[in-house]
């Protein structure tokens, strides 16, 4: 999280009971990606905060190193695949599943694109104004595509499904990133990701309406 590292740990933990209780509600192995998704933001929350620690200090450039490319794997190069995938494994409409497919296939190029970037240009994370700013010295050529296709891969696929609550997830997450880029806009990729990790309550929303639709 973006505000200080007591918050990013405490988000952690609320993040890791929403994702222990959205497990208890698994009934088959295809809805573990989505069920997960709050455990995995609740690793990127405790992940920020241990980076909050790490970037005051001078003897601690290894761990600040480490763990900011932790945090952004998981936010540029884990997202763009997991969630379309983990909404199209609870698909069984023929024609939703074409649709969610493409959406996973235009996941897959922005998540190697950034992998990419990642490892070819410097990235950095600094304090900045009470929030984290990560630096990222990406091509200027794939901005504006590239986040377009990001949005596109995490944000439709839920409206592709054929669960009635999904629509939730696709809804709160684009909302919560209207307001980060409204009010936060140098530090989109850290506050976001906390803002979309709230949304988690949604994923628990759904696993109850797969729940009670298998009872």
């Amino acid at each position: 999280m973006c505000f200080s590292a007591t918050a990013s740990f405490s988000a952690g933990a609320v993040l890791t009971v929403i994702g222990i209780v959205s497990l208890k509600k698994v009934q088959h192995r295809s809805q573990l990606p989505f069920a997960s998704i709050p455990l995995i933001f609740a690793a990127q929350q405790i992940a920020e905060g241990v980076l909050w620690l790490a970037l005051p200090g001078t003897d601690t450039y290894h761990i600040d190193k480490l763990v900011t490319y932790f945090f952004l794997v998981f936010a540029q190069v884990l997202w763009p695949v997991w969630i379309p995938m983990a909404v199209l494994l609870l698909e069984k409409h023929q024609t939703r599943r074409f649709f969610q497919k493409i959406l996973v296939g235009i996941g897959l190029m922005v998540s190697v694109y950034l992998g990419y970037c990642m490892i070819r240009y410097r990235v950095s994370a600094e304090i900045s104004c009470y929030h984290i700013e990560y630096h990222q010295f990406y091509p200027e050529t794939f901005r504006v595509v590239g986040g377009v296709m990001y949005i596109m891969a995490t944000i439709l696929p839920p409206l592709f499904s054929h669960l009635k609550k999904m629509w939730i997830l696709s809804v709160t997450v684009m909302v919560s990133y209207l307001i980060t880029a409204s009010f936060y806009e140098n530090y989109i990729v850290s506050v976001w990701c906390f803002f979309a990790s709230v949304v988690s309550l949604s994923i628990y929303v759904v696993m109850l309406e797969i729940h009670q639709d298998k009872a």
